[in-house]
């Protein structure tokens, strides 16, 4: 198993941007599919976006389409999830999930063997 870890989390006003990124030490992830899930106070965890180990496949939730964009680079084997227009309720601990799997699959659900500890995210002015 190798854990990813994430980072780039923070407090941004309403408005603002955040990249976050997904990583783990000594794999390249090239055969994986990638997760980023949220998870506020009180609710449950949600499917946030989600890439193929090819790339070409990415997923978004309806509440961050045109908000937020999922990418990878395979050369510096990071995930990243471009967060633009935060707001209030995208207060959350987000974390990167992985599956070895095909190419061309993603997915929102949790189908993931291995997750991160999570970073937070909290927009507030």
């Amino acid at each position: 198993q190798l854990q990813p870890v994430e980072s780039g989390g923070g407090l941004v006003q309403p408005g603002g941007s955040l990249r976050l990124s997904c990583a783990a030490p000594g794999s390249s992830y090239k055969h994986y599919a990638i997760g980023w899930f949220r998870q506020a106070p009180g609710k449950e965890r949600e499917g946030v976006s989600c890439i193929s180990s090819g790339g070409k496949v990415k997923k978004y939730a309806d509440s961050v389409k045109g908000r937020f964009t999922i990418s990878r680079d395979y050369a510096k084997s990071a995930i990243y999830l471009q967060m633009n227009s935060l707001e209030p309720d995208d207060t959350a601990t987000y974390f990167c999930a992985t599956k070895e799997t095909i190419s061309g699959y993603c997915s929102l659900s949790n189908i993931y063997d291995d997750w991160g500890q999570g970073t937070q995210v909290t927009v507030s002015s």
